[in-house]
């Protein structure tokens, strides 16, 4: 069985102060993808290389305390890749892919970030921006290899995948483009998400992020933006989905899936 968490930390040295680590530890993950860590390797040297034991790889950002993604593993890569488009995103610190190669399989998990377009009509162009590369860049891969991709999209697919989803249809998150980028990935990518292949018909409890404001944790008032994208191949290995929500170590939850394989 190989166990796989996806986690947006809004912060790595933040949620080390909420108890992520012995989380980390006792849910023993065979991988944790995790997302916005906000660090460069200098913050992370000597503290967060590793995780409960997980040897750390990373992609940080350039700009100091944004974005940043790793991929913590008990299993030794065959390779890392650092980045995917060479250039705006890569600066940003969204892509961290680890391959884990046999002679008769290849095989990949990724974490990734992708932007949120919350704060104005400048970062929402470069989140159409980034769907545009990142989309071929993942049919490349797939045609290469299987792959399993953990991030925060910070896209809600479809209706039933946010609390109040008809005062968002022109909120970033939730609009016609980036609902139709989705559902372009899951029909003609040819990719799965999975947790969606487990739970089709889940509602309140699929959110994945609640918003600081309010009472939104307490009302789940949240929205599914985390998720895994598998080729067809892993996806149908998915036995078991969850999402953590005993305790809170961002405005994210964990969302856990377990697969029937090795690496």
């Amino acid at each position: 069985m190989f166990k796989l968490t996806s986690l947006n930390l809004n912060g790595i040295r933040s949620a080390a102060t909420k108890g992520v680590e012995d989380w980390v530890a006792a849910s023993a993950p065979d991988c944790i993808c995790v997302q916005e860590l906000k660090a460069q390797m200098p913050d992370l040297a000597g503290r967060f290389e590793s995780l409960a034991g997980l040897q750390g790889h990373f992609h940080c950002a350039e700009k100091k305390g944004y974005s940043g993604v790793a991929v913590y593993t008990r299993h030794e890569p065959s390779d890392v890749v650092i980045g995917f488009d060479g250039g705006e995103f890569d600066a940003e610190g969204r892509y961290v892919e680890l391959r884990f190669d046999t002679p008769g399989k290849k095989r990949s998990i990724i974490s990734a970030y992708f932007p949120s377009g919350s704060s104005g009509e400048e970062r929402q162009a470069a989140k159409f921006r980034f769907l545009d590369v990142v989309y071929p860049h993942l049919m490349a891969l797939k045609a290469q290899r299987d792959f399993i991709l953990c991030g925060d999209l910070n896209i809600a697919h479809k209706e039933q995948d946010l609390k109040n989803w008809k005062s968002n249809q022109k909120n970033s998150g939730f609009l016609p483009e980036e609902r139709a980028w989705m559902t372009q990935t899951l029909t003609d990518g040819g990719l799965v998400d999975v947790y969606r292949q487990l739970h089709p018909d889940t509602t309140d409890a699929c959110y994945t992020w609640w918003s600081n404001r309010g009472q939104a944790y307490a009302k789940n008032v949240g929205w599914r933006l985390d998720y895994h994208l598998a080729s067809p191949a892993l996806a149908t290995h998915a036995r078991q989905a969850d999402i953590y929500k005993d305790q809170k170590f961002s405005d994210h939850a964990p969302l856990t899936i377990v697969y029937e394989f090795g690496l």
